[in-house]
C-alpha cells in the first residue's frame, strides 16, 4: 500500500519587492514549485506585478504580506526597524486604532491591484502575530470576509525544527495569534517552517530543506524568500540578495523535486487546507 503524501504550503515571501523577486516567484509557480507567495503591497511595483500573477489564479495562493518594518513602511510613515516594533509590542503593544488604520489600507492596497481578496494573510518579518496588530487584523478579518476570511499564518516551528531564531519567532504572539483567530472563526496554519539564518549557500540550503520536508507536519507553512541573481549594482539595500538567489537556484532544480518524493511530500495551497479546518 503506497503511503499517503504529506500536504505542504510552499509559500514565497516578499513579491513585489523587487523584480528580481517576483520573477522568481512567477517562475517558480509557473514550474509547480510554489503553491502562495505573499504580497509586499507598500512597494511601489505591487500594482504594476499583479497584473502577470493573474494568469495563476487559481493554482497559487496569493496573499498581503502585512508590514510594518520595511523601508516601504518607513516611507509610508508608520514604519519602524524590527528591534523597535519588537520592543514596542512587548512594551505595552502598538496602538491598535493606528494598527487598525494601516492594515485597513494595506488590504485596500492589495484587493484594488489583486481586484480579489487575499487567499491568505502574514507578516513580513511576522509582525502579524505582534500584540497591538494582531488583534485589529483579525477583527477586520472577520469583519471584510466574514465565512471566506483568508487563512492566517501562524510562525510556530514544529517541534522538530525549533532553534533559538524560530522560538523567538514563536514568543512574539504564535500562541496568541492562534487563540483569538479560533475565537473569530478564521481558518489558520498552525506550523510554520523554512527558518534559518540566511548563510550556508545553495549546498547549505539544500541540506536545511531536506530536513525541513522530512520533519514538516501535515498542513506546514514552509516560506521562502527567492529571486533571481542580480547583476551588479542592479537592485542595492537587500540584506539577503545572495541566500534569495540560491534559494531560486535549489528550489527550481531536479534536487528539490526529489527531495519532496523522498519526504513524501506533496505540495499544495493552504486555501484547500485550512478552510475546511474551521
Amino acid at each position: 500500500m503506497t503511503a499517503a503524501l504529506r500536504p505542504v504550503v510552499l509559500c514565497a515571501d516578499d513579491y513585489a519587492c523587487s523584480a528580481s523577486v517576483s520573477e522568481a516567484v512567477r517562475r517558480l509557480a509557473l514550474g509547480g514549485r510554489l503553491t502562495a507567495t505573499s504580497a509586499m503591497v507598500l512597494a511601489p511595483r505591487w500594482p504594476e506585478d499583479a497584473a502577470p500573477l493573474r494568469e495563476l489564479r487559481g493554482r497559487l495562493d496569493v496573499g498581503l504580506h502585512l508590514d510594518f518594518t520595511s523601508d516601504f513602511a518607513v516611507a509610508a510613515g508608520h514604519g519602524l526597524p524590527l528591534g523597535a516594533a519588537m520592543r514596542r509590542a512587548l512594551l505595552g503593544g502598538f496602538d491598535r486604532a493606528a494598527a487598525r488604520a494601516v492594515i485597513e489600507r494595506q488590504l485596500d492596497a492589495f484587493e484594488a491591484a489583486w481586484q480579489a481578496p487575499p487567499d491568505h494573510v502574514d507578516g513580513h518579518q511576522h509582525v502579524q502575530q505582534f500584540a497591538g496588530i494582531r488583534e485589529p487584523l483579525v477583527e477586520l478579518l472577520a469583519r471584510r470576509y466574514g465565512a471566506q476570511a483568508p487563512w492566517l499564518r501562524v510562525s510556530r516551528a514544529p517541534a522538530g525544527l525549533r532553534d533559538l531564531k524560530s522560538r523567538v519567532i514563536g514568543w512574539m504572539g504564535a500562541n496568541a495569534l492562534e487563540s483569538i483567530a479560533a475565537g473569530a472563526r478564521l481558518p489558520w496554519a498552525k506550523w510554520l517552517s523554512g527558518i534559518y539564518d540566511f548563510s550556508g549557500g545553495e549546498a547549505g540550503y539544500a541540506r536545511h530543506m531536506a530536513t525541513w520536508l522530512a520533519r514538516a507536519p501535515a498542513g506546514t507553512v514552509l516560506m521562502c524568500h527567492p529571486a533571481l541573481p542580480q547583476t551588479a549594482g542592479s537592485e542595492g539595500g537587500d540584506a539577503i540578495a545572495a541566500a534569495r538567489a540560491w534559494e531560486y537556484a535549489h528550489l527550481a532544480s531536479p534536487a528539490f523535486a526529489a527531495q519532496c518524493a523522498s519526504a513524501g511530500v506533496q505540495l499544495q495551497r493552504g486555501s484547500d487546507l485550512y478552510t475546511a479546518a474551521v
